[in-house]
Formats: C-alpha cells, structure tokens, sequence
C-alpha cells in the first residue's frame, strides 16, 4: 500500500531565529519514499541537514523577522501489515543488554524512574516474559490515564501523568516507557505519523502521533499505551529517549504558531495527489 504524508506549520517570530526541526521520516524508511516535494520552508534564508546522536534526520532552519511558514508532502510505500506481536518474546537480562540499550534503561527528563520504581515492581514484578511484562505495562496505561487534549502539557512528565491520570499520546508513551525502565527493559521514544488506516476515522484534527519501542527478544518492537492494539502504517520520523530529544520544532527564541496542520492518508488504487493538496 501507499500512505501520503505531509505537513503544514507556520509561526510567527519577532526576530532572527533558528530552529531544529525533526520532520524528516527516518532514515531506515527513506527508501520506502515514492514521491516527495522535499522541505519547502518560506521566510528562510537558511537550511542544514544533520545526523543527531540517536541517528535521526534533523534540520537547522534559519528564519527571517515574520511568519515562517514549513511544508513538506510525499507518498511512502508501506506493507500494509499491523504492528507484530511475538508474545513469546523474552526479557533480556541486563547484562546480556546490546551496549547501544543501556541508555534507554535510565531515568530522563519526562520520564522519572526513580519516583516509580516501588509502584512499577509492586505492579509487574511477577509477570514472566519480556513482551508480556511490556503488554501489561501497555494494558495498564492504557486504563489508567484518560486522553484530552484539552488537558494537553509540554512539561507534563511520567510522574505527573500517573497523578493526574490524564494526557495525550506522549504522556501515555512516556508513562509506558518509565514504567518499562523500572523494570530493567529498555524502551525508547518514537514521533511521527499514525493515519486512521484500518480503523473508524477520528474526526479530530490530524497531529503527529507518540509510541514507544521496547527491547524485548533480540529486537525493538513497537507499543502503544494509547492506542493499545497493533496499528497499520506507523511511520517514524525520530527517536530518542523522551521527547525532549525529538521536538517536532525547537526554536531558539519566542514564536506564535499559526498554523499546525498533519497529513496521513493511504493512497486509495496507488494514485495521488501532492502539490495540489
């Protein structure tokens, strides 16, 4: 199957200003990429690509006094198959661990271990097996916590998600994710697109969508304490070890946004439209 993808967002800044954006799909799915228009940026003077430390695309975007204005549309081939589930897969014992996991089984800025250690134990310490311990980390956020978006934080952290019992799709994964680490099993934080493929639509306004991945076996798997069920057409844009580590967009002085608009549909009989839309 194809998904189109695409995004519109402005701000407005009252001064020189530079931005790191994560908008860019990961580079594993770049040759998935059947058409793109690339980053179409206006009252810029300035674009760099980079590489940052987790190994996501990133951008350094320079901008000009006014309304910034970034967009991007493209079609990505996608299998068409829902998230795997290997209920069988075990937890791997930590010094057994990948060197490269080891950062993901610590405390981080939204994602506060420590204050959850007594709870996560007392939870799910008898739970044998990897992707077990993570389902019914998953099946337990997703019952506790209520989504609204009108309750939505920036700096609303694990702790205060499991008090206040309320968030959105990131306070559901960063929950997940400290629950997981309590736990000794790593899990990492991923961004990016999640269309209503395979599902009634929602008639909410399409935004970016927050999961998370867990080590579990001999791989990363990806959960999902919100939606909790294997979804079709998830596509990465970054990963990282909350979301402190991808913001969409980090602007280095105040901005306004104006616009905030996100496209992910499958393509119906593989034809499509992208400029024009």
């Amino acid at each position: 199957m194809r998904i189109h993808y695409g995004f519109d967002i402005e701000i407005d800044v009252p001064q020189d200003v530079t931005i790191l954006t994560a908008l860019d799909i990961e580079p594993a799915r770049q040759r998935d990429i059947v058409e793109a228009s690339g980053l179409v940026a206006r009252s810029v003077v300035r674009t760099e690509s980079y590489t940052d430390c987790f190994g996501n695309l990133r951008r350094r975007v320079c901008g000009l006094p006014g309304t910034i204005s970034l967009s991007m549309n493209g079609v990505i081939a996608d299998r068409g198959t829902p998230d795997p589930v290997v209920a069988n897969a075990p937890e791997v014992p930590v010094p057994d661990l990948p060197t490269e996991t080891l950062p993901f089984l610590l405390a981080s800025r939204y994602c506060e271990i420590e204050f959850l250690m007594n709870m996560a134990w007392a939870q799910f310490g008898g739970i044998v097996g990897g992707w077990a311990k993570v389902q019914a980390i998953c099946d337990f956020v997703h019952g506790w916590l209520a989504f609204s978006y009108p309750n939505a934080r920036a700096t609303r952290t694990a702790l205060e998600s499991y008090n206040e019992r309320v968030g959105v799709c990131r306070d559901f994964a960063h929950l997940a994710i400290a629950l997981c680490r309590c736990m000794n099993i790593p899990a990492r934080y991923c961004t990016g697109y999640l269309g209503d493929i395979g599902v009634p639509p929602d008639p909410a306004p399409m935004d970016f969508s927050a999961w998370f991945e867990a080590y579990v076996g001999d791989r990363w798997y990806a959960f999902d304490a919100r939606h909790n069920m294997p979804r079709i057409g998830r596509i990465v844009i970054a990963r990282g070890r909350d979301a402190a580590d991808v913001p969409i967009l980090h602007t280095f002085g105040p901005h306004l946004l104006r616009r905030f608009e996100v496209k992910t549909r499958e393509v119906p009989d593989q034809t499509y439209e992208m400029a024009a839309e």
